[in-house]
Parts: structure tokens; C-alpha cells; sequence
């Protein structure tokens, strides 16, 4: 039982630092990369903070443990 228990807190400890929040400069660069792959050519990515946002559609990302998100607006030609 014992070792069940140590199992199981390691393997929590083990999934935290996987869960490690990125910082948000590469995590835009991720998202960037993905949309410019969707052959997107015109469109905005801006890092706002949480009050910032005005609507929670425009949000594709949240980065420094949640206090700061990542908002795409396509930009129409």
C-alpha cells in the first residue's frame, strides 16, 4: 500500500512540472507558427492582460500562470 501511495504522489509531482506555464513571448510563437501554417495572412496576436480582454472568443491563449492571455483578431483585406 505504501507503495501505491508513493506511486501515485510521484506521478502527481512528475505531471506538475510537465504542466510548467510558458512564458508568454513563446507560447505567441507557437500560436504564430500555427496559424502562419493555416496559410493566414493577415491577423493580429497581442498579450493583454486578464482585464484587458473584452471578449473570451478572441482568447487562444493564457500564459504566466494565468495572468495574461494571448488574443488573435483576423484582419479582413
Amino acid at each position: 500500500m505504501k507503495r501505491f501511495a508513493l506511486a501515485v504522489i510521484s506521478c502527481a509531482l512528475a505531471t506538475s512540472v510537465w504542466a510548467a506555464p510558458k512564458p508568454c513571448d513563446e507560447l505567441k510563437a507557437e500560436i504564430e507558427a500555427k496559424i502562419q501554417a493555416n496559410n493566414v495572412s493577415s491577423y493580429t496576436l497581442e498579450i493583454v492582460t486578464n482585464d484587458e480582454v473584452h471578449d473570451q472568443n478572441m482568447v487562444v491563449g493564457s500564459c504566466e500562470n494565468g495572468t495574461k492571455k494571448i488574443i488573435y483578431q483576423k484582419n479582413d483585406n
